[in-house]
């Protein structure tokens, strides 16, 4: 990814540490929250609170962030209020936290990563040396499942063709990228842009936040921390299905020609050239043949590049053309969720559109 700076691990501050309020929004994430807050609860940094907020789950997340909160006083539990009129769940979780927040710096994540020991000393650091009013980090990827080799690349090549990160370290050029994973601001400026109240009703607020750091002439600054902390974002089809649903078509704001122009450029060159080659050499044809060839090749060297940046064994880019494929179904799911049932659903949660 052209100009994207390259975070790596960076040695432990030790003096003038800024305190660091870590804001955990969890909902029915059993599954995660606990190697996620032990990962965050083990930094190599001196001077940082935890707040995790259960957002209502229905299963043991309440339980073992409290049982954590018991033995470890950086970590405070907050029970999620009801879910004001007007919010979504996330920002209304992280608008919780943020106001019992004593931090001079505030750092939003998510339930489901795992945190190296110097990933808060690598990021301030960061953060500092670039005088960032928001830091945002690209997590590194873990793949467990078929469908999450064969799925989740195609989404994210098709993410990354689509980010323009030339404009988005453009000072001048209001484009901005923000990730959920990693989101850590100063507090002035995030005071300064409203908070989360600002994007309350944002399914994507994230990407919302950073827009509104970057029209309000603050400095963003977006890195690859791939090095530092790690996700699995989706265990199963179900899970890929019904996360990505929920916010690609919305991504794509909510236009369906675009939604429709893109599908078929994903369907043209991802698996159209397998098919291409396979039907040239049933039906022969000299110079279709070459012509085939060559197009699959381009579209080979791309994925296995693809690949190699997501640390995934290069022979999986031959189920790619099976996850452009589902990819296209989830894209017209997303498509007709919206449009047509005028709604989105994550966590249990049905929100209006």
């Amino acid at each position: 990814m052209k100009g994207l700076i390259r975070i790596s691990k960076k040695s432990a501050i030790t003096s003038d540490a800024p305190l660091v309020s870590i804001c955990v929004p969890a909902r029915n994430e059993e599954r995660d929250i606990g190697a996620c807050l032990e990962s965050l609860l083990a930094q190599n940094y001196p001077n940082f609170e935890i707040i995790a907020v259960d957002d209502h789950s229905s299963d043991r997340t309440g339980e073992i962030i409290q049982s954590l909160a018991d033995i470890n006083d950086r970590l405070r539990f907050i029970q999620g209020q009801p879910l004001a009129k007007g919010w979504l769940g996330k920002p209304f979780a992280l608008h919780q936290a943020q106001s019992v927040a004593k931090g001079e710096f505030l750092l939003f994540t998510d339930a489901d990563l795992v945190f190296e020991p110097l990933a808060l000393a690598s990021a301030v650091q960061l953060a500092q040396e670039r005088n960032a009013d928001l830091t945002t980090l690209m997590p590194a990827t873990i793949f467990g499942s078929f469908w999450e080799r064969c799925i989740q690349p195609v989404i994210f090549g098709f993410i990354a063709s689509l980010t323009r990160f030339e404009k988005i370290l453009d000072k001048d050029k209001h484009n901005a990228m923000g990730f959920g994973a990693f989101l850590m601001f100063k507090r002035e400026a995030y005071d300064s842009i409203g908070g989360h109240e600002s994007v309350r009703d944002e399914i994507l607020e994230d990407v919302m936040l950073a827009k509104r750091v970057k029209r309000s002439g603050l400095n963003l600054v977006v890195a690859d921390g791939k090095e530092i902390f790690s996700i699995r974002m989706y265990h199963s089809l179900k899970e890929i299905w019904q996360g990505w649903r929920k916010n690609i078509f919305i991504a794509l704001r909510k236009s369906v020609f675009w939604n429709i122009y893109y599908i078929f450029m994903i369907l043209m060159f991802v698996p159209a050239p397998y098919f291409l080659m396979g039907a040239n050499i049933y039906l022969g044809g000299e110079w279709t043949l070459v012509l085939s060839f060559c197009s699959l090749l381009l579209v080979l060297a791309t994925s296995i590049g693809l690949a190699i940046e997501l640390k995934l064994n290069p022979l999986y880019t031959l189920i790619f053309p099976l996850g452009a494929i589902m990819m296209v179904a989830i894209m017209l799911d997303s498509m007709f969720q919206v449009v047509i049932l005028k709604r989105s659903e994550w966590r249990g949660r049905v929100y209006q559109q």
